[in-house]
């Protein structure tokens, strides 16, 4: 296991492998050892590898800074946790781009029944500090988690208040664990990782540069089942955040604000332009989720499968492409979804990992029956 550790590791470390990348070659070679056990003439017949990334795989010598890593990890109780592992976030593994290995330090289910992400301007006013306060405190009935990007302003009072009322909230980072930016929160963060969790992309000793905050904020609009932005100007890391949640289809709210107000021009252009849905509180919230009562949250499943997996609706239309015994190839599937190729990519390894799909040689799948 630590072997497949490294090597899982090694894979985030090649340049010129991407996310998506990394999980065409987890879909074919179906571990990351396997990966760099390949032949330079395998890995390049394998559609988006090519000459040059195959060269990369077969050149990677950096072990010394995963083992360094490891290391790390095991001083300071740091969970990795890897695309293909049940632990991985299943809400974040159907987004196209989610990052291939997760660092997390904390005790909070990063599967749990109902998560929220809220965000919000690092500056706001007093009301969006109230609502904000009160949207959390009015969520801690109904087991919901909260999680936010630990910056300033509306993220760090909806962890604050989270902790009040005994919310797990979980901070996710746009840097590595040995920090935390802004430094002013790490007693906030320290909190967090007693209930709740601290959770990145990123390597230690990696610094919270600009470009890593849009990288960071794809996890908090994809962990979650929904988005809130309590305030926001116009321009901002929460609108990028609400704009990337509508492109994984997941639901967004805003809190509406006054006219001309500048603290609320960027929750009213989305309430008005249709990319988030009004809410004033949690109540409403609560309603439109179907999260009024304390029930555990309703999943859908293949009634035929109901006994040994659970399917979510896109893992569900790639099952009904196949019928008896036939083999498809993963080409095949992605003209017959009409869906990204990435993204059949992911559902079909996760269903292999599931045991609803068996791999053949190929690239080639059959249901199991």
């Amino acid at each position: 296991m630590q072997e497949e550790l490294r090597q899982q590791m090694a894979l985030t470390q090649i340049p010129q492998i991407g996310d998506i990348v990394a999980k065409k070659l987890l879909a074919h070679f179906r571990s990351a050892s396997a990966v760099f056990e390949a032949s330079k003439h395998e890995l390049e017949n394998i559609p988006d590898i090519g000459a040059v990334r195959a060269a990369a795989i077969r050149q990677f010598q950096d072990y010394e800074r995963v083992d360094r890593e490891i290391a790390f990890m095991e001083q300071y109780d740091v969970q990795p946790v890897f695309y293909t592992s049940p632990q991985y976030p299943q809400r974040l593994k159907h987004c196209t781009d989610s990052p291939v290995m997760l660092y997390y330090k904390g005790n909070a289910d990063l599967n749990a029944g109902r998560i929220v992400s809220i965000v919000g301007t690092r500056a706001p006013g007093e009301y969006g500090k109230t609502v904000c306060a009160r949207l959390v405190e009015d969520l801690a009935a109904h087991n919901v988690i909260v999680v936010s990007g630990m910056a300033y302003g509306i993220d760090i009072i909806a962890h604050r208040q989270a902790l009040v009322h005994g919310i797990p909230t979980i901070g996710v980072l746009a840097h590595g664990l040995d920090r935390i930016y802004p430094p002013q929160h790490k007693d906030t963060a320290m909190s967090m990782v007693e209930n709740g969790g601290l959770l990145t992309e990123f390597l230690s000793e990696t610094q919270p540069d600009k470009q890593h905050f849009p990288m960071r904020n794809r996890i908090v609009a994809g962990i979650a089942d929904a988005t809130i932005v309590v305030e926001s100007g116009l321009q901002g890391g929460s609108l990028i955040t609400a704009d990337i949640a509508n492109s994984y289809n997941k639901d967004v709210f805003a809190i509406p604000g006054r006219v001309g107000d500048p603290h609320a021009a960027g929750c009213n252009e989305l309430i008005r332009t249709n990319r988030a849905m009004l809410i004033t509180g949690a109540t409403d919230l609560l309603q439109v989720m179907g999260w009024d009562n304390n029930n555990p949250p309703k999943v859908q499943t293949d009634p035929q499968r109901e006994l040994f997996v659970t399917l979510n609706e896109a893992e569900q239309h790639i099952v009904t492409l196949f019928t008896g015994d036939d083999e498809k190839h993963i080409d095949q599937l992605r003209r017959e979804s009409y869906l990204p190729g990435s993204q059949v990519t992911s559902l079909v390894l996760k269903l292999e990992m599931q045991h609803v799909l068996r791999g053949l040689p190929g690239q080639k799948y059959q249901l199991i029956n």
